[in-house]
């Protein structure tokens, strides 16, 4: 099946702790079901000190599920995605506006 989120792109968060924030998508995982989105699910680590990096606590964004977020459109609003053939080519639309994304 076709991935209706992808890597770059501007979602919402629906549900969980971030519910109303807003990000870009870094990296996805589609096996998983999870995506990583930039400053959404902060998670503390502790890192140990060695020669070449300074240890402490350091901010990372933890991976969120896919059924949690939604694509943002021009608007900023929460939208589906849907697909349609652009000619020969398969392409991805929000559904609200009915923009090409």
């Amino acid at each position: 099946m076709a991935a209706k989120l992808r890597k770059g792109d501007k979602v919402i968060v629906l549900a969980g702790k971030d519910k109303g924030k807003t990000g870009e998508i870094s990296s996805v995982d589609p096996k998983a079901g999870k995506a990583v989105v930039d400053g959404v699910n902060i998670a503390v680590r502790h890192v140990k000190q060695s020669q070449t990096t300074q240890g402490g606590r350091t901010p990372k964004a933890m991976p969120i599920e896919l059924s949690n977020l939604a694509f943002a459109d021009k608007n900023g609003k929460a939208t589906r995605v849907g697909f349609k053939m652009d000619g020969d080519k398969k392409v991805r639309y929000a559904k609200t506006t009915g923009d090409v994304i």
